[in-house]
């Protein structure tokens, strides 16, 4: 009875990996204020492009989808966009909440709704394809590419579905442990394969033509007294550079893998809910505290760190170039200075958090704040 209580409240819980929180404690709703945000000499610019409404995401993440100039995105009540350039090229209702969206391949655009259907639209016009039940909760991103679809539900069970009608070609599950975060990430679909994280530490490769396990490594090991203290999950969605997989754990550790036979070529202690990104000299992490962390991509050695938006349920942050991004709870992106951390730009994409993570655009990004705001912006 009370394992189940638990598990619960902590997959009910909206301060864990779901809401892009970092909070230390995830049950607590009360605590220090975040901190202020201090003056800084900018040492770059952050041209807005454009900006647009789309709609509020409510209690769910909505990822926008960037292909070329296209940008696609969704919110809760059903509305779905797609913007060329920053003009609405078509704007749909669906006529039922969703949960999660978008995924595209450019020829489809993929949501799906609170109530577990998954509906796939026309890129070109937003005309609907088709709508199937999925029989799960989905509060991820779906993973679109050519021949598959790729949903992953609540319950970490990995759906392939066929792009064509929508028919179901296989499942992958996994036991899981008692407790787990309440996740939005999603999966990356890769050169026909599915790589995941999950809950426990684990990270997999699946086949995305029949959804058969091609191979399995061990993030973080969970460890304490208590299953509380035993979450380790895998936080945010694997980052994949030229050989190697990369990823970060909840409470657990950070590491970089050989992606052809999953062969350790660094790990270490590490905390974080939102999950990493990496360029060829650095990979990028926000940990529990909110604090942005620089580590050395070959080693995993700390090269800096900046914790002045500690509390500010900072964002999964994003390399550009030069720069890195993250977004917080007031709907601000910091612009952080590659080499040092330092910050270079600041400035307000719209009214509420930023849970989603920012996307690459161009020479810039893309975010979509909690309200439904939708900004562009090119990193000068």
């Amino acid at each position: 009875m009370r394992t189940t209580l638990i598990r619960a409240v902590l997959l009910a819980s909206v301060v864990l990996a779901g809401t892009g929180c970092s909070s230390l404690n995830p049950f607590s709703s009360s605590g220090p204020e975040p901190a202020e945000l201090t003056a800084f000499q900018a040492s770059a610019e952050l041209r807005p492009l454009w900006s647009a409404r789309v709609g509020g995401s409510g209690a769910y993440v909505f990822q926008p989808e960037v292909l070329g100039s296209s940008v696609y995105a969704a919110a809760h009540d059903g509305t779905v966009v797609r913007f060329d350039d920053g003009s609405r090229r078509w704007s749909v209702d669906v006529d039922q909440r969703l949960s999660a969206g978008v995924g595209s391949d450019g020829t489809l655009v993929v949501v799906v709704t609170t109530t577990g259907e998954a509906i796939a639209l026309d890129a070109d016009s937003g005309a609907e394809r088709w709508r199937v039940p999925v029989g799960a909760e989905v509060l991820a991103p779906p993973a679109v590419a050519g021949d598959i679809v790729v949903l992953r539900a609540s319950d970490s069970r990995l759906i392939g579905l066929s792009p064509a009608d929508g028919a179901r070609r296989w499942v992958y599950q996994r036991s899981t442990p008692p407790l787990a975060l309440r996740s939005v990430a999603g999966v990356l679909l890769e050169g026909g394969v599915v790589l995941a994280g999950f809950p426990g530490g684990k990270l997999a490769a699946i086949n995305a033509g029949n959804g058969g396990e091609l191979w399995e490594l061990t993030v973080a090991t969970p460890r304490g007294s208590t299953e509380l203290e035993r979450v380790a999950d895998v936080a945010g969605t694997p980052v994949l550079g030229r050989r190697e997989i990369c990823a970060v754990t909840y409470q657990g550790r950070a590491g970089c893998f050989d992606a052809a036979n999953g062969n350790p070529l660094w790990s270490r202690e590490f905390s974080s809910s939102v999950g990493m990104d990496r360029d060829t000299r650095f990979a990028f992490l926000t940990d529990e505290t909110d604090a942005v962390h620089a580590l050395d991509a070959f080693s995993g050695a700390s090269v800096w760190k900046q914790d002045a938006l500690a509390r500010r349920k900072v964002s999964r942050p994003l390399a550009l170039g030069s720069h890195v991004a993250v977004g917080d709870l007031e709907g601000y992106v910091h612009l952080l200075r590659r080499e040092d951390g330092a910050f270079a730009a600041r400035v307000r994409a719209g009214g509420g958090a930023i849970t989603a993570d920012p996307r690459p655009f161009g020479q810039g990004f893309v975010v979509q704040t909690r309200d439904g705001d939708l900004a562009a912006y090119e990193v000068r």
